[in-house]
C-alpha cells in the first residue's frame, strides 16, 4: 500500500484503555502515513477509565508500538498531555528518545504560520472547577458510546457506513452547541494573546477548521466518535481527514480479496 506522505500529523483524544476507543482504525491510519512531526494532543491514554475498569486489548499496545516505532525512525513526536492522561504532566520538559513531553508547543508550518498546539482542557470550566462533575460526565459519555457501538453494529448489517450518535446529539443539544462555540472562542483569544497565527487543540471531540477573528482555529477531533486527524501537507496546507470510512473501505477490500483467494483455491 502506498503511504500518505505529510509534514505533520495532529491526533488527540484517542482514549486508549477505554472500550470506545477505535484503536483498529487508528492503527490502520498510523500504518498508512509517513510524517516528519507527530503531535499527540492529549488524552492519548484514558487513565480515568482504566482506574474504573481496567481494559487494555492487544491492539491498544500495537498503537503505542506504532507511535514509538515512528519516533525511532526519525519522526519527531511531541506529546502534550490532556486531562485524561494528566499523570504525564509530571514529565513536562523531559524527552524519552524522540518523544518530547510539553505543556504546549508552537509549531511553524511549511507556509510560515505559527500554530499554538495544546489540548484545551484548561478552558473547560467543568474540568477546571469540578473534577467530580467532569468524571461523572465521563461515565455518562462512556455509556452513550457503548450505545453508539450497538447502533453501528446494526447499521453494518444493513450495509450503512459509520455514524456517531454522540456527535449527532451534541449538534442537537443547544447547551452543547453553545459550549463548543465558547470553547473555540476562548482558544482563539489565547492564540491572539500569544501572538501566533492559529491554534490546534482537541478535548471537545469536535473536529473543525475555521477562522475566528483572523485566528485559524483547528480542532483535530478524536478517535472515539469520528476518527479524525489534522494533517499538514508538505506545502503547509492543513486538512482534516475523517479516517473511519477509509478504514471500513480497506476492511471490505481485504475481505473481498480473501473471498477471491478462497474461491480460486
Amino acid at each position: 500500500m502506498k503511504k500518505l506522505k505529510v509534514r505533520s500529523v495532529f491526533i488527540s483524544d484517542v482514549h486508549l484503555g477505554f472500550k470506545g476507543c477505535q484503536a483498529e482504525a487508528l492503527l490502520h491510519f498510523l500504518h498508512s502515513v509517513e510524517t516528519e512531526y507527530l503531535f499527540l494532543v492529549g488524552d492519548i491514554v484514558d487513565c480515568w477509565s482504566l482506574r474504573r475498569s481496567p481494559y487494555w486489548p492487544q491492539v491498544h499496545t500495537n498503537v503505542v508500538r506504532s507511535i514509538l516505532g515512528k519516533a525511532k525512525h526519525d519522526t519527531k513526536v511531541i506529546y502534550i498531555p490532556g486531562n485524561h492522561d494528566e499523570i504525564m504532566r509530571d514529565y513536562i520538559g523531559y524527552a524519552f528518545g524522540n518523544v518530547h513531553v510539553c505543556e504546549d508547543y508552537v509549531h511553524t508550518t511549511a507556509a510560515g504560520k505559527k500554530l499554538l498546539v495544546m489540548h484545551g482542557d484548561q478552558f473547560d470550566l467543568i474540568v477546571k472547577h469540578s473534577r467530580f462533575l467532569s468524571k461523572l460526565g465521563s461515565v455518562a459519555y462512556g455509556k452513550l458510546l457503548s450505545l453508539n457501538y450497538y447502533v453501528n453494529a446494526i447499521r453494518k448489517l444493513f450495509g450503512h457506513s459509520y455514524w456517531s450518535l454522540a456527535a449527532y446529539l451534541k449538534h442537537k443539544v443547544k447547551n452543547a452547541v453553545d459550549y463548543i462555540g465558547s470553547f473555540e472562542t476562548a482558544l482563539a483569544d489565547l492564540a491572539q494573546k500569544r501572538g501566533v497565527d492559529g491554534v490546534v487543540c482537541g478535548h471537545i471531540h469536535h473536529a473543525e477548521i475555521r477562522d475566528i477573528d483572523g485566528i485559524l482555529y483547528c480542532n483535530d477531533g478524536d478517535w472515539v466518535e469520528s476518527c479524525t486527524t489534522l494533517l499538514e501537507h508538505p506545502d503547509g496546507k492543513l486538512e482534516l481527514v475523517h479516517w473511519v470510512n477509509k478504514f471500513e473501505q480497506s476492511t471490505v477490500a481485504q475481505l473481498e480479496e480473501l473471498i477471491d483467494l478462497h474461491r480460486s483455491a
